[in-house]
């Protein structure tokens, strides 16, 4: 009976586990693929990026990256990286309503 009670939390723990650690290596992954587009194609340094994040979000597309840059720290961009990486969007972390495009440094039309 015991043992037939360790393999049933086992499994339990087994099935809770699962969502979680695709959720978790799936941020991993998108944030490392943006890191790479930034570095190697858009030729920024580590240093020039104060964080990158793979984030889980609400809406479709699920999985998604933000950045905030250490010359900017008040902007957090949106990137997406499923087929192509792209810029989709930057907000203001201040509430900032009057910020345009080309007063940003790291805008990136798509």
């Amino acid at each position: 009976m015991k043992k037939s009670i360790k393999i049933l939390i086992f499994l339990l723990l087994l099935l809770i586990s699962i969502p979680i650690i695709y959720v978790e290596v799936n941020k991993m992954i998108y944030k490392n693929r943006v890191m790479e587009y930034l570095i190697t194609e858009k030729g920024y340094n580590k240093e020039e990026i104060k964080e990158i994040k793979g984030v889980w979000g609400k809406k479709l597309p699920p999985f998604y990256t933000t950045v905030i840059f250490k010359d900017e720290p008040s902007i957090k961009y949106t990137y997406f990286a499923h087929n192509d990486i792209i810029q989709f969007e930057y907000r203001s972390l201040n509430n900032e309503a009057n910020i345009k495009s080309s007063d940003l440094k790291h805008y990136e039309p798509y």
